[in-house]
């Protein structure tokens, strides 16, 4: 878990923190009884492992940190602060509810976002760790902007931009998703005994 100091963060940045901090407790939660062999077993040859999963999520920060750190410098340049609470537009509802793990909508992850095999677990969890510490700085420096009017581009695709509290939602959301993938892997036939 996360240590942060959460006494001045808005209420929605702080819901977001713990989000981050519970995603960050369920996979060490999840991986910690696993042995190598089955945090890197695949029930299929196109299906992921518990190692792919996180390591997609790994990936995908790596490539989305940075737009937000875009979003977040545009929104203190042009000065959108507000108190919020915050509606965001259909935009950014809807890539939210794409991502969420009770969502049926399935698509392939694309190129640049498929995940590595065979990284030892020590990396993969020490960087699925160093992301949520991540996430939770562009949380504390988007602290008391507007997240419906400041925006952020998708890493996916580059001309779409939501609001950046639809960027956080998303962010979890996929996360969550993916958590929920690598638990199934754990009930799948076949699935390693030690």
């Amino acid at each position: 878990m996360v240590a942060t100091d959460s006494l001045a963060l808005t209420r929605e940045i702080d819901a977001f923190r713990r989000q981050f901090e519970q995603l960050s407790a369920d996979a060490d939660a999840l991986v910690a009884p696993l042995s190598d062999e089955q945090f890197h077993w695949q029930p299929r040859p196109d299906s992921w492992s518990v190692a792919q999963c996180l390591e997609h999520l790994n990936v995908t920060a790596r490539e989305y940190l940075p737009k937000l750190d875009e979003g977040i410098a545009d929104a203190i340049r042009r000065g959108a602060y507000g108190p919020g609470p915050f509606t965001y537009n259909w935009i950014g509802r809807l890539m939210e509810w794409v991502v969420k793990p009770t969502t049926k909508v399935k698509a392939k992850a694309p190129r640049p976002f498929q995940p590595a095999k065979g990284r030892p677990r020590q990396e993969v969890m020490a960087a699925f760790r160093a992301y949520k510490v991540q996430y939770i700085d562009r949380l504390r420096q988007a602290n008391g902007l507007d997240l419906a009017r400041a925006r952020v581009a998708s890493p996916a695709l580059a001309w779409l931009r939501m609001p950046l509290g639809s960027g956080f939602a998303t962010m979890i959301a996929h996360e969550q998703r993916h958590l929920a993938q690598a638990r199934r892997v754990l009930t799948a036939p076949g699935f390693p005994s030690s």
